[in-house]
């Protein structure tokens, strides 16, 4: 683990704070594990790649608020062209797992709808899985929660100034 610091600066820790980080980093990786194995589980049981399963989560959260999603949409939501969002969405209709029908106020567009069959078997999966997170996320206090918030922000985001560097 990079004894000389070269990469991973660790001045100021004892060896305690050095091995509780990296229970933290294992704890991640082994969530990480947990949830691509999920998700090729879900894939595998929908029987669908995962940009097909990024298309259906972003179609049943814009119908879950009410919006008609069009193949436009679905191609800004997933950075595709629209030859590729065609395929996509022939796949997925191929499958039974969306409709198409006319957009309601754009006679140029069509709307598309996930099937009720989808959405229960997306529940059934997605949905278990999110409940889970949300349990575990609810168990934590208000001071917890910000800290792991932070914590997460703080991977996702860009890197330090001096990481770029």
């Amino acid at each position: 683990m990079d004894p000389d610091q070269e990469i991973v600066h660790r001045s100021g820790m004892d060896d305690r704070d050095v091995d509780e980080v990296v229970r933290v980093l294992e704890a991640l990786r082994a969530w990480r594990e947990t949830e691509r194995r999920m998700s090729v589980v879900s894939r595998r049981y929908m029987k669908l790649g995962e940009t097909d399963m990024r298309a259906l989560r972003y179609i049943i959260a814009m119908q879950s608020h009410g919006r008609v999603v069009t193949p436009g949409a679905i191609a800004e939501h997933l950075g595709i062209t629209t030859a590729s969002t065609t395929k996509l969405i022939d796949r997925l209709a191929a499958g039974g797992h969306v409709l198409r029908s006319p957009h309601p106020s754009d006679r140029r567009s069509l709307a598309i709808e996930v099937t009720e069959d989808t959405r229960r078997a997306a529940r059934e999966t997605v949905g278990r899985s999110h409940a889970r997170r949300f349990t575990a996320a609810a168990r934590l206090t208000a001071q917890e929660r910000e800290v792991v918030t932070r914590f997460l922000h703080d991977l996702a985001g860009p890197g330090t100034d001096e990481e770029q560097t």
